[in-house]
């Protein structure tokens, strides 16, 4: 095994520990251990995608964050041909929910989503798809 080192938010950190505990882990490298594989799992899931998809890219990130609605709209004109549908919901004083609705081509729709993954005020995403309904 290697040892690596990293640093993480306070509060990031504690919520971590707490989900470590309700779920009965006796090591917090065990945890890291199996979140990095449900990541490596889920983009390898988003990697494989084919064909025409429908879903929606959920997208959690602070308002506050200087630049960040701007960037996600820009994201969104780019990739306007595939975007059906979006709602934006205020969460809390800081975090607002954006639902994407997507159709088309599986590499653009994993192109959008990896750009919304990679910008800086972006907490969360998640990428529900389906087939484009011809297999249905």
């Amino acid at each position: 095994m290697m040892r690596i080192s990293m640093s993480l938010p306070k509060k990031l950190l504690t919520e971590f520990d707490d989900v470590l505990k309700d779920r009965g882990y006796n090591s917090r490298s065990k945890g890291i251990r199996d979140a990095l594989k449900d990541y490596i799992v889920r983009y390898q899931w988003m990697r494989d995608m084919e064909g025409d998809r429908v879903g929606i890219v959920a997208v959690i990130y602070d308002h506050h964050y200087t630049g960040v609605m701007e960037d996600l709209t820009n994201i969104q004109h780019q990739f306007r041909e595939y975007i059906n549908a979006n709602m934006h919901i205020h969460m809390t004083e800081n975090k607002c929910l954006e639902v994407i609705v997507i159709k088309g081509d599986a590499q653009q729709i994993r192109d959008l989503t990896e750009k919304i993954m990679r910008l800086k005020g972006v907490e969360h995403v998640k990428l529900t798809t389906t087939s484009g309904g011809e297999k249905l």
